[in-house]
């Protein structure tokens, strides 16, 4: 099997949490000896090869990040130069997003699913996963807790050659935390969390606090 995967986050590779999925998933989906080519958006010079390899193959993967339940901008401004196939061309996505619930991806699921009709494709389902936040700020054995098990979902789409298995399904994790947790959560937000992400914003170059909101 030959796949074609277009990186929709508008992120550097260096940068991109959807990169450091991907090349866990490729490494699983070429275990058995398929193949694949990569195109990243982030770098507009190879827009007219990814155009090209969406035409000629009927095998693609959209991989993207999920801001605030919105595809992103960069990736819709490439969507709108495709244009239209036929019905033997199979889209699939893998939809990822720092939130943690599932709940979260579900309207960005059914957009692509919409995006695949309105493409004329055949639509081979969305491999949805939250909790991806820390990815490029973690490195070492602690990213690859998070990243692995892409590596297996990558094995068994290239057996499946979608993503509707039930494996998948449970991928996700939960739908919803239940309210103690979700309240726990809120709490640990508003105390240890919010200190940890303000040391890496300071980490960033951020001098101004969380709640800065120069344009309130």
């Amino acid at each position: 099997m030959h796949a074609v995967i277009i990186n929709g986050s508008p992120r550097i590779q260096k940068n991109s949490n959807t990169d450091k999925i991907l090349q866990k998933f490729t490494a699983g989906f070429c275990k058995a000896g398929n193949t694949f080519e990569l195109y990243s958006l982030s770098d507009r010079n190879i827009w007219d090869d990814a155009r090209l390899a969406f035409d000629n193959n009927d095998n693609i993967i959209f991989a993207l990040p999920l801001f605030v339940e919105c595809v992103p901008g960069l990736m819709l401004e490439f969507l709108e130069t495709l244009s239209s196939k036929n019905s033997d061309t199979k889209l699939s996505f893998i939809l990822q997003s720092g939130f943690a619930e599932g709940a979260q991806l579900r309207v960005g699921e059914k957009y692509l699913e919409i995006l695949t009709e309105k493409l004329n494709c055949t639509y081979g389902g969305t491999l949805t996963k939250g909790n991806n936040f820390g990815i490029r700020v973690f490195e070492g054995a602690e990213r690859d807790r998070i990243t692995e098990p892409y590596k297996e979902m990558g094995e068994l789409f290239a057996e499946e050659g979608d993503f509707f298995d039930e494996k998948f399904k449970t991928f996700t994790g939960p739908e919803m935390y239940p309210l103690p947790l979700r309240l726990f959560i809120d709490l640990l937000f508003k105390t240890s969390a919010k200190k940890a992400y303000q040391k890496i914003a300071q980490q960033w170059g951020c001098d101004k606090p969380l709640e800065y909101q120069p344009y309130a």
